[in-house]
């Protein structure tokens, strides 16, 4: 592992006047508006709903909530932006009113969703595209100055499994990044954090080649969130379903906390932020 003192990642997010802390990992918990996530897809569908999982999720110590409407599991049709506003933009008003002070990011490869969105009071984007499938994201983060979370992704939900291919997938991504956050940097984008991109557009041994060289994203000096929430390249190995796999998605959480993540994407927080004080615990002790 690379040490420490080599790289200091950015530790603070300016979300319109909040300020969040990176100096100690955080959870952001999901949830998904839509009805055909590859998890909970339409378990979320009123009023009620919306807020007894917002509250579960920050009572379990989420620091940001994700909302999305948009299903990005294989296979997925791209969305259409006003299908996406018809049933994103009620569950964050909802949201908001019941919690003011809530962080909230919004899950979208579509700009002016992004826009409506964080005019309507939210503060992070979310984008596993990268600016790829909406040529006017990365304008439309600039202009709004919030942060923004760039994964990668080869191809779209509807294909990225078909066959995805590379000849060294760390390499090959971090040069990715280098290409995008360098685009980003020169229209004024400030607080940018970078999602690998786990299960998207990735064979199995391409995931666990990525989780293996986590360390080398450091290079950027920008916060990384993971996602392995339930995700299949768990499933795959153990022989379990998304439902029992919370067991799998804690120990890849654990590991990449060792490696310099700084944010867990999950749909549990409870124990994503156990894993978090575990594992810091362990890294004041092996320096003191």
């Amino acid at each position: 592992m690379l040490k420490d003192t080599f790289f200091k990642t950015k530790s603070t997010l300016n979300c319109k006047g909040k300020i969040i802390n990176l100096s100690t990992p955080i959870v952001m918990g999901v949830i998904n508006i839509g009805p055909d996530s590859f998890y909970d897809g339409g378990k979320y569908r009123n009023k009620l709903d919306y807020i007894d999982r917002a509250d579960e999720l920050l009572n379990q110590g989420a620091a940001i909530l994700d909302l999305g409407a948009a299903s990005s599991r294989p296979g997925a049709s791209i969305i259409d932006p006003k299908l996406e506003k018809r049933r994103l933009l009620p569950a964050l008003e909802t949201i908001l009113k019941k919690f003011p002070d809530a962080i909230i990011s919004i899950d979208t490869y579509n700009a002016s969703v992004a826009q409506e969105a964080i005019e309507a009071g939210a503060h992070i984007i979310n984008d596993i595209s990268a600016g790829s499938i909406d040529e006017k994201m990365f304008e439309t983060v600039a202009r709004l100055q919030v942060p923004y979370v760039m994964m990668h992704m080869k191809g779209t939900p509807e294909n990225m499994q078909d066959n995805p291919v590379y000849q060294d997938p760390v390499k090959e991504i971090v040069f990715y990044f280098a290409q995008k956050t360098d685009k980003l940097r020169q229209l004024g984008v400030h607080d940018i954090i970078l999602d690998p991109g786990f299960g998207f557009g990735k064979s199995l041994e391409d995931n666990y080649r990525l989780l293996n060289g986590l360390d080398y994203f450091r290079i950027f000096d920008l916060p990384l969130l993971v996602g392995f929430s339930r995700k299949s390249m768990i499933n795959k190995v153990l022989g379990t379903t998304p439902d029992d796999a919370l067991n799998g998605t804690t120990v890849l959480n654990t590991i990449a906390l060792q490696k310099g993540v700084k944010i867990l994407r999950v749909h549990d927080a409870r124990e994503a932020v156990e894993a978090i004080k575990l594992v810091e615990k362990l890294r004041e002790c092996s320096n003191s």
